[in-house]
C-alpha cells in the first residue's frame, strides 16, 4: 500500500508474519479499489477459560472518499478463528465484499427494484392481453408474464400489478411479473 497501514495487537505480542500477511491483503484491496485513503487493523486475542488456545477478533477500518467501511469479525468460540491467519483471511474477505458493494454504489451499478405499476386488463386473447395503466397507455402482456397460472383466471376489468419494461414486446410496450389483485382498487 502507498499509505501506511496501522496495525494494533491487543492481548498478544505483535507478529512480523501476521503483519506481513495483513500488508499483502491490504495491497490486494488497494489493487481492487485504488482510492483507499487509510487502513487500520486491530487484532485482539481473547483467552478462553475451559479450552486451550485463543480466538482472534479483528476489526478492519478502511477510509475511502466520503466514507469509512468497517468490518468486525468476532467469531463464536467453536469457529476456526483459533488460527490467526484464518481470522485475517476471513476479515479481509469480508472487507473485499464490502468494498465491492461500495464500488458498485459509486458507479451507480446498484440494482434498483422497479416499483410495480397498476392497471386494469382491457382485452384478453388466448395467449396474451392488454393492460391499461393509470395514464391510459395500453401495455402488452403475454400469458407467461402472469405469475403462476393466473392468466387463465384473468377477466377483463381485473386489476393487476406489473413491472413495465422499456423494451417493446411483440405488440408494443410490455409488462412482466403481472399479479392479479382484484377489481376494487382503481376507478373506472
Amino acid at each position: 500500500m502507498q499509505l501506511p497501514i496501522q496495525i494494533t495487537f491487543r492481548g498478544m505480542t505483535s507478529s512480523p508474519a501476521v503483519e506481513a500477511r495483513i500488508h499483502e491483503r491490504a495491497d490486494e484491496l488497494e489493487h481492487f479499489f485504488g482510492r483507499i485513503v487509510a487502513c487500520r487493523v486491530v487484532i485482539e486475542a481473547s483467552s478462553r477459560r475451559q479450552r486451550q488456545g485463543n480466538t482472534y477478533h479483528l476489526t478492519i477500518a478502511l477510509t475511502v472518499p466520503g466514507r469509512e467501511i468497517v468490518v468486525r469479525r468476532s467469531p463464536p468460540e467453536h469457529q476456526a478463528h483459533e488460527d490467526i491467519f484464518v481470522a485475517v483471511r476471513d476479515a479481509f474477505d469480508a472487507m473485499r465484499r464490502q468494498l465491492a458493494d461500495h464500488a458498485r454504489t459509486m458507479r451507480g451499478d446498484v440494482k434498483r427494484h422497479e416499483t410495480p405499476s397498476h392497471g386494469r386488463v382491457v382485452r384478453l386473447f388466448p395467449d396474451y392481453g392488454f393492460i391499461r395503466d393509470n395514464d391510459g397507455s395500453e401495455i402488452y402482456m403475454h400469458r407467461n408474464a402472469v405469475v403462476g397460472d393466473g392468466f387463465d383466471r384473468l377477466a377483463e376489468g381485473d386489476e393487476v400489478r406489473f413491472v413495465f419494461h422499456e423494451a417493446e414486446g411483440e405488440l408494443g410496450p410490455q409488462a412482466s411479473s403481472v399479479v392479479p389483485i382484484g377489481k376494487h382498487h382503481l376507478g373506472p
